[in-house]
C-alpha cells in the first residue's frame, strides 16, 4: 500500500493491514523518504524517486508472487509507473481519491512550492498527456477506484479520465464513500467496514 503526498503516511495505512490478513493475504505499508519515519527531504523526492523506492521495497519484501497494489492520492501515479514494470505479476489495483500527473513533472523534484513540479501541476490541463493513463488503459486485472464524496484536491476530471482509463480493459468497478473526504486512510482507519469492502472488491474475481 502506498501512501500519498503532503502530510501522508504508512501509519494511515496500517489499519488497513487487518483487512488483508482476515483474507490470508500479507500486506505492507512503508514511508517514502521525506515522510513519516523516513530519513531524507521531501523537497527531494519526486515521482520518479516514488517509483524506485516503491520497486526496491517490493523487490525486498513482497516475494516473487502475484501483487496487489493500492495507492492512495498522488500514489495513484505512482501505482500506474509500476504497472509496466511489473506486467502481469499485478493482479489487482486499487486507486483511493488518485491523482495523475504530467510526463514533465515525473524526474521533477518536489521542492519548496516555488519550482518546476509545482509550476507543472497549476497549468490547466497538464495531466492530460499523463503516462499514467495509457498504462491503466492497458491494464487487464482486477480495479477498483475509490471515490469520497468531497474531494478538494483532485478534480473531478482526473477522476473521470482515471475511471475510463480503468474501464478499458480491467475488470472494474467504483467504490463510493459519500459521506468520506480526500484523505481516505483516515476514513478506512475511523470505517474498517469499508476498508473490509475495499480488500473485499480487490479480491473479487
Amino acid at each position: 500500500m502506498l501512501h500519498g503526498a503532503g502530510n501522508g503516511s504508512k501509519e494511515r495505512l496500517l489499519p488497513l493491514l487487518p483487512a488483508f490478513a482476515e483474507r490470508d493475504r500479507h500486506a505492507l505499508a512503508f514511508d517514502f523518504s521525506g515522510h513519516g519515519r523516513s530519513t531524507g527531504r521531501l523537497s527531494e523526492l519526486s515521482l520518479r524517486r516514488r517509483f524506485e523506492q516503491a520497486v526496491a521495497v517490493i523487490d525486498a519484501h513482497a516475494g516473487a508472487g502475484p501483487l496487489l497494489l493500492v495507492g492512495f492520492s498522488m500514489s495513484g501515479q505512482t501505482v500506474a509507473d509500476l504497472l509496466p514494470y511489473y506486467g502481469r505479476r499485478v493482479a489487482s489495483v486499487g486507486l483511493c481519491a488518485p491523482g495523475v500527473f504530467a510526463a514533465a513533472a515525473w524526474g521533477e523534484p518536489f521542492g519548496d512550492g516555488t519550482g518546476a513540479f509545482t509550476n507543472i501541476l497549476r497549468t490547466p490541463g497538464s495531466w492530460q498527456d499523463s503516462p499514467a493513463l495509457p498504462a491503466l488503459r492497458d491494464f487487464e486485472g482486477r480495479a477498483v477506484l475509490v471515490t469520497p464524496g468531497t474531494d478538494t484536491v483532485i478534480p473531478a476530471e482526473v477522476t473521470k479520465a482515471v475511471e475510463a482509463a480503468l474501464s478499458t480493459r480491467a475488470r472494474y468497478s467504483r467504490l463510493e464513500l459519500p459521506y468520506a473526504e480526500h484523505k481516505l486512510g483516515l476514513w478506512f482507519r475511523d470505517h474498517p467496514e469499508d476498508g473490509r469492502r475495499l480488500v473485499a472488491e480487490l479480491l473479487w474475481g
